[in-house]
């Protein structure tokens, strides 16, 4: 039973993942478009002036674009924890390899 549990658990968090994702690609793709046609409007409106403001409206849509990644990819959250259980696993790989050469 706990095994069932486990394994609907871990496909409930991948599931979650990949709508995430999704959506992150999604974002990607209409913040592709939509900068291009933000500067070519700002071209055709303002030839005559040559005010640049799509400056403003591309950065709004950089800092969202990351945002994203951040809130996605949890950034900010646990990596802490995971770069230690990294180094501690490479360490005790590391005394694995040295103890299997001491018995030489």
């Amino acid at each position: 039973m706990n095994r069932k549990f486990e394994e609907k658990d871990s496909y409930l968090k991948a599931e979650k993942k990949v709508t995430e994702l999704k959506a992150l690609y999604i974002h990607i793709v209409i913040a592709i478009i939509l900068i291009p046609t933000v500067i070519f409007i700002n071209y055709q409106i303002d030839k005559f002036t040559g005010f640049v403001w799509f400056w403003f409206p591309i950065g709004g849509i950089i800092i969202s674009l990351i945002l994203h990644v951040v809130t996605v990819f949890k950034i900010g959250t646990d990596w802490e924890e995971r770069k230690i259980k990294e180094l501690l696993e490479k360490e005790e790989l590391s005394k694995k390899q040295t103890n299997g050469n001491e018995s030489y």
